[in-house]
């Protein structure tokens, strides 16, 4: 704001946050819309109805870092941001995943992407997607905390209803436990998953399940490799379910029942 201001003169009690309140409705009409929590479970709802395959993939800041490094950003600055990387399965350098990751990205039905602006999540997203050629206008976009808002708005808990569940991810047991407990159909699980290494022996292991329609999948960057191969290739329902499994086993978020959930026709 001070470069804007001409030498020699003073913008008297105006605020940063006023100048971009004034300015922001000449911006407003390129205001892009995401998918609500409403519209993900629609459309969810509805292929699990069907018998159709869909993806729902979340993008957070190691499935950016992982796209960027050694493409947009250095691979020493992508080592420096993404130091929790190897928790998420992936060990930088690895151009590999980075492609494989691009791949899924391209085949995915729903990416959820975040709203935040900081450098390493937005800061990232738009130049990784021009990078691949990605044009983010011909993707279903919605938030990339779908998985929280999924839960909280007891759209989770429909979706599990009724429905034969397979569990993939390290904590796949105890989530097993936990769902089994509150009535889920968790017709199996598969554990462990180690790294985005491990996503070709995940989806071979993942035939010896066919009786399921939906796959909760908690895996890291894993996750948003994994998700859209059971839809390609298995004709499969599945979601990324990414930390609220541990929220979920840890007691720190609650699966809401099917009787406090509201199911008018709206999905409110």
């Amino acid at each position: 704001m001070g470069r804007l201001i001409p030498r020699h003169t003073l913008l008297p009690e105006v605020r940063v946050d006023d100048v971009i309140a004034a300015g922001f409705p000449a911006v407003a009409g390129r205001l892009y819309p995401l998918l609500t929590p409403v519209g993900v479970f629609a459309a969810t709802d509805e292929a699990l109805r069907a018998g159709r395959p869909l993806s729902v993939v979340r993008l957070g800041d190691g499935e950016l870092i992982t796209l960027a490094h050694g493409t947009v950003i250095g691979a020493e600055e992508a080592l420096r941001w993404g130091a929790f990387l190897p928790y998420a399965g992936v060990q930088l350098p690895d151009p590999a995943a980075r492609e494989a990751l691009a791949a899924a990205v391209r085949a995915a039905d729903i990416i959820g992407v975040p709203e935040s602006r900081h450098p390493s999540y937005q800061g990232l997203l738009f130049p990784v997607l021009h990078h691949y050629g990605i044009d983010y206008r011909t993707l279903q976009l919605t938030t990339s905390t779908i998985n929280y808002e999924l839960n909280t708005g007891g759209y989770l808990t429909r979706l599990l209803h009724g429905r034969r569940v397979l569990l993939i991810g390290n904590q796949a047991e105890a989530l097993a436990g936990f769902l089994g407990q509150r009535s889920v159909n968790v017709v199996g699980w598969l554990a462990p998953v180690q790294g985005v290494a491990d996503v070709p022996t995940v989806a071979m292991r993942v035939r010896e399940f066919p009786d399921f329609d939906l796959a909760l999948v908690a895996a890291g960057v894993a996750a948003v490799m994994i998700c859209p191969q059971l839809s390609r290739e298995l004709g499969k329902v599945a979601l990324d379910m990414g930390h609220l499994a541990d929220k979920l086993i840890k007691g720190e978020a609650a699966l809401p029942q099917l009787g406090e959930v509201h199911t008018g026709a709206n999905g409110n």
